[in-house]
């Protein structure tokens, strides 16, 4: 299809469309779209998308020169976007992938500029998007999960199953007399229910528009969670759905807006104004570190490995013992002179899946990882004679009891939910009592107070250089990533504190000699769930291909480690009692606001742009709260964006949507700032 710009973008915004010949392209999971501006026309095309993302890209891209008479060397920018952005590739033509969100954002925008909510849906996956009505860049974004509800996918298998095409069910759903009541919205269980109703006598007509209305209100729930206000549009390849489009206007209570052109074309439309902005200026990557300069941790890695490998061979003469949650006070084994490492390796799927033949599905991950580990036989595991832990998650508690059931003796120490009271803060003390004579028994040897004194030294200077590390991060520019302060805390699960010490103090002398530099990167912080030892997907996917950093975390596995401190006087049982139970408390204490509000204060001291809060699915303690958090957060006037994650590789994709298109909106907001200043 070809047309006048004017025709098809909103008058108010036609000035800055001037200049340039650029194309958009969009490769959804259904459909592919591009857009091509060039002087006052715009071209159209649209293809199936094939198997190779690639060749679908080619196929829209010749077929718009073919229109406009153009060749590849006349084209100034091409920006990807959709399901099959990463695969797009043109050497001879400057390039850029950006995201649906983002896209979709600014070619609604461009369409009228009365948008302030985007309704898209596609093929296999629904996002709620607002959007800055002065920009058209995206202010607050939801996507769904992994389940195909409420997609184009859902409605494809419920006309399979009513015998009608895509385009029929919508028809047919807009001439129902009363909507079928449906109540599953999961692909597998409307089959079953569909059929059900069918065999009851309902009409296909209503059952139809109850599939459609079933998935609106899918949709809806997304739209609530960033605001339902006037200027609502729909896009997406569900969009000329009109059964969709009347569910969608009858729950939300808004007309939506009309555009002059086909909204499946908004996301490849936003795409070439993208392209056609980035063909004016030149793009600066703000994202690497101070003068280039990498941390090298091989050798750290090195030494844990080895270390490991000591403890599994059975080379090391101590008694070993392996612990599960934060609280459990490492100067007390050290000074009973056993061996210690954290049990917290993020398994793979099969350990996983392992580790569920003992708990239940609804146990989050790391959790079976752990029992998985101990049921594959990992020789690391196997190798202790003990477990302990100061119980806190309750599926932790589970896991542990059944360590000591099917595995290994383990020991499980209380650790109290109200930490502010006398009698919690005496009760402690009793387990750190218990806690000794049970090492004294298994080491066969007596904690002295000198010996613990020393340990107790010792742990502090280890907490004391870990701040000191990160400490650096509040450099404009850090001199090191998330991921390496991460791999850092990871050796202190595994190596003794006298290791550590002039290992920590190397690396921060090496790291505080970098140069200072003021440019300045987007700077997230994570707070949730724990993050273990091998998860490093989302620091991966935010530091090595997004340009972002992770300035600062609030996780167990992070720096609230760091935040201990016991006194080096008076009784050592005490002071350990004490100083453990005052470290940054874990979701699961009493009063929840203290957590929250350490947490708030840290994102603050380490000027983040932005929370990533990141929790396993099924955790009991930062699944459940996550709404406190974000309340706080908010008042803090820090955008935050959740990620339920697990360890399969199956959710890759969406998370790097999730993340480019946060990050995305925290560059909009910087700039936005900068030019306010």
């Amino acid at each position: 299809m070809t047309m006048r710009i004017q025709e098809v973008v909103d008058e108010r915004l036609l000035d800055s469309l001037s200049g340039g010949t650029v194309i958009g392209i969009d490769i959804g999971s259904r459909t592919g779209k591009a857009v091509l501006l060039k002087g006052e026309e715009i071209y159209t095309s649209s293809v199936y998308t094939g198997i190779n993302m690639q060749d679908t890209a080619d196929e829209l891209l010749e077929d718009l020169l073919d229109k406009s008479g153009l060749t590849r060397s006349e084209i100034d920018y091409i920006v990807g976007t959709g399901y099959g952005r990463i695969a797009l590739r043109y050497p001879h033509i400057p390039t850029r992938i950006v995201t649906e969100i983002s896209c979709h954002a600014m070619g609604a925008h461009y369409l009228n500029a009365d948008v302030r909510t985007i309704v898209d849906i596609g093929g296999q996956d629904s996002k709620a998007i607002r959007v800055d009505p002065l920009t058209g860049g995206v202010t607050e974004f939801v996507m769904n999960d992994k389940c195909a509800a409420g997609t184009g996918r859902f409605l494809e298998k419920v006309a399979e199953i009513l015998e009608l095409n895509i385009d029929e069910l919508g028809q047919e759903a807009v001439l129902a007399d009363e909507p079928s009541e449906i109540s599953s919205q999961c692909v597998v269980f409307a089959e079953s229910e569909v059929i059900s109703l069918r065999a009851k006598g309902e009409t296909r007509r209503n059952i139809a528009a109850g599939i459609h209305f079933a998935s609106a209100k899918r949709v809806r729930n997304l739209l609530k969670r960033v605001g339902i206000e006037p200027g609502l549009i729909f896009s997406g390849g569900v969009s000329n759905n009109v059964g969709m489009r009347k569910a969608l206007e009858d729950l939300s209570g808004h007309p939506l807006i009309e555009a002059k052109i086909d909204t499946i074309f908004a996301g490849a439309l936003g795409a070439a104004i993208h392209a056609l902005n980035d063909s004016r200026a030149a793009l600066t990557d703000s994202g690497a570190l101070s003068d280039g300069f990498r941390l090298d941790l091989s050798g750290v890695e090195n030494r844990i490995a080895e270390r490991q490998e000591q403890l599994s061979a059975q080379e090391d003469d101590h008694k070993k013992v392996g612990y599960l949650c934060s609280y459990t006070p490492l100067e007390m084994i050290s000074a009973a002179g056993v061996s210690h490492i954290r049990l917290f390796k993020a398994g793979d799927s099969e350990t996983v899946a392992s580790g569920e033949q003992i708990t239940q599905s609804v146990f989050c991950d790391f959790t079976k990882s752990i029992l998985g580990a101990f049921k594959e036989k990992d020789p690391l595991y196997t190798s202790l004679d003990k477990v302990y832990t100061f119980y806190t998650c309750d599926c932790i508690k589970t896991v542990g009891e059944a360590i000591g059931e099917f595995f290994t003796p383990t020991d499980i120490y209380t650790l109290p939910r109200i930490k502010a009271k006398p009698s919690s803060r005496d009760f402690y003390g009793s387990q750190i009592q218990s806690f000794k004579a049970d090492l004294e028994q298994l080491s066969g040897n007596v904690i002295t107070e000198g010996e613990l004194r020393l340990q107790i030294r010792q742990y502090n200077e280890v907490r004391r250089l870990l701040t000191q590390i990160s400490e650096l991060r509040k450099r404009p520019n850090p001199p090191l990533t998330g991921k390496d302060y991460l791999d850092l805390i990871k050796a202190f699960y595994y190596l003794p504190a006298e290791e550590l010490i002039p290992l920590y103090r190397g690396i921060y002398d090496k790291l505080s000699a970098v140069p200072v530099r003021e440019e300045r990167t987007i700077r997230l912080f994570m707070a949730g769930g724990i993050i273990a030892d091998g998860d490093r997907k989302l620091l991966e996917l935010i530091e090595d291909e997004l340009g972002a950093r992770i300035v600062a975390e609030d996780h167990c596995t992070g720096l609230k480690i760091a935040s201990a401190q016991i006194d080096e006087t008076g009784d050592p049982y005490k002071a350990l009692a004490e100083g453990y139970i005052d470290q940054t408390p874990c979701a699961r204490m009493k009063p929840l606001e203290e957590r929250v509000n350490i947490s708030g204060a840290l994102a603050t001291e380490y000027q983040a742009d932005g929370i990533l809060y990141a929790y396993l699915k099924f955790c009991p303690c930062y699944g459940q709260v996550k709404n406190e958090f974000f309340r706080h957060y908010q008042q803090l006037g820090i955008p935050v964006l959740e990620l339920p994650i697990d360890y399969s590789k199956s959710d890759q994709g969406q998370l790097k949507t999730r993340l480019e298109a946060f990050i995305e909106v925290l560059k909009e907001r910087k700039g936005l700032a900068a030019g306010a200043v």
